[in-house]
């Protein structure tokens, strides 16, 4: 135990407990409040770019069907079930945080981060299918001439919605790497499981976003 440490038992804090802080409690409501606050900015991030594409879909269904119809419905809608599974295991990790199950925590860290990989990898074969097919927006795009320049905004907004949402996977990722670190070192305990909590928060959000990024993308219009 080190010095520090050592003078924060003395004085009945925990070694967790930031100075500016009077107590466990106070602390893990400040940090979960600072969490939503950040999570609904991103609904302000997220929501414009939901709008744009809603407008333009207005716009142009026709177009947005026929571009919509290239994706690969098989592999997103693997990928959807890979993210609820992840959220599954990100639950039971807070749970088992929560109970003080730490090489059970461990271990659902591991099997939520194995399928957020798997979520990345599968979305890279997903982009390089449609740089084969030439579906990139700019001078090499192709497709049919009778939506070609609205097909290049859906696929616009493809990447640009897709891309965001892999890098706050990513981002993630990070997170989860920092969490098992936590844990495995003993600073994640029954007293003070908060930042697996937040971080299940920030998890959990980047899967719902997911979940309306799939039918937007993948599913509405494309049987028209």
């Amino acid at each position: 135990m080190s010095e520090g440490t050592t003078s924060a038992v003395r004085r009945g804090r925990h070694s967790a407990l930031a100075h500016h802080f009077e107590s466990l409690d106070q602390q893990k409501e400040a940090a979960t409040l600072g969490m939503w606050v950040f999570l609904v900015t991103e609904v302000l991030f997220f929501g414009g770019l939901f709008a744009g594409y809603a407008i333009y879909r207005t716009w142009y269904p026709d177009a947005f069907a026929a571009a919509s119809s290239e994706l690969d419905i098989v592999l997103g809608s693997i990928n959807t079930v890979v993210l609820i599974t992840s959220s599954l295991t990100m639950a039971l990790a807070v749970h088992a945080a929560q109970t003080g199950e730490r090489r059970l925590v461990l271990w659902l860290l591991l099997a939520t981060m194995a399928l957020g990989a798997t979520f990345l990898g599968i979305k890279g074969v997903e982009y390089y299918h449609k740089f084969a097919e030439h579906h990139v927006p700019g001078p090499a795009f192709s497709f049919e001439p009778e939506h070609f320049s609205q097909a290049q905004i859906f696929f616009s907004f493809y990447f640009m919605m897709t891309g965001l949402h892999a890098l706050h996977m990513v981002i993630g990722l990070g997170i989860m790497v920092v969490m098992l670190w936590w844990t495995w070192n003993g600073t994640i305990t029954v007293e003070y499981a908060n930042p697996i909590e937040v971080s299940g928060l920030y998890w959990h959000f980047v899967d719902i976003v997911w979940i309306f990024l799939f039918p937007l993308l993948y599913l509405i219009g494309r049987h028209g």
